[in-house]
């Protein structure tokens, strides 16, 4: 696939998705971004490429997914992030995130992303069972210490098929908005 050149002056969207069922939508928080404005590049972590089209989610943005460091001397496919949404977000990923590893690009790319103060939203996607471990209250506290903010995925929405729907665009409400086309 032949990569887009970034549009000059049009802000730069770093979209990271994780392995969770809910990923095959993350078409839905794409098409959202760019009604808003956002140029966007997809993050995936490893095991998250099989859990939605990959190939469509490259057509609609026009460029790879990356989910593997670039070699020394590669290019980088993305300009630098002026946002970064993450969704769906793990409990894996969360609590890595908040311990600071990077063994993934997705987790590497979050790290450095709080590092240059770039705003961070996330919509977690962590089942009962999981968000009731200790650990994951810490990782969240830890995270909303540095800024990153947080919305409930499954706020104000109806059901699919008899379970809640996720809320994508509710993740680029956390975000500064980018002006509109034609605007300055």
């Amino acid at each position: 696939m032949i990569e887009q050149a970034a549009e000059p002056g049009k802000p730069f969207l770093y979209v990271v998705v994780c392995a969770a069922g809910v990923a095959s939508g993350v078409g839905e928080l794409i098409a959202a971004a760019q009604e808003r404005n956002w140029e966007v590049g997809v993050l995936a972590t490893p095991l998250a490429m099989g859990f939605f089209d990959t190939a469509a989610v490259e057509a609609r943005t026009g460029r790879v997914i990356r989910s593997a460091w670039r070699l020394p001397g590669e290019p980088r496919p993305f300009p630098p992030p002026d946002a970064v949404a993450v969704a769906p977000a793990t409990f894996n990923t969360l609590n890595k995130w908040a311990a600071g590893i990077s063994d993934t690009l997705a987790l590497g790319t979050l790290n450095e992303a709080y590092g240059l103060g770039v705003p961070i939203g996330v919509l977690p996607c962590v089942g009962e069972a999981l968000a009731a471990h200790p650990a994951y209250a810490a990782a969240l506290e830890r995270l909303r210490g540095m800024g990153v903010r947080f919305a409930d995925p499954y706020a104000g929405g109806g059901t699919d098929g008899g379970a809640p729907v996720f809320g994508w665009e509710r993740v680029l409400d956390l975000l500064p908005q980018p002006p509109g086309p034609g605007t300055v």
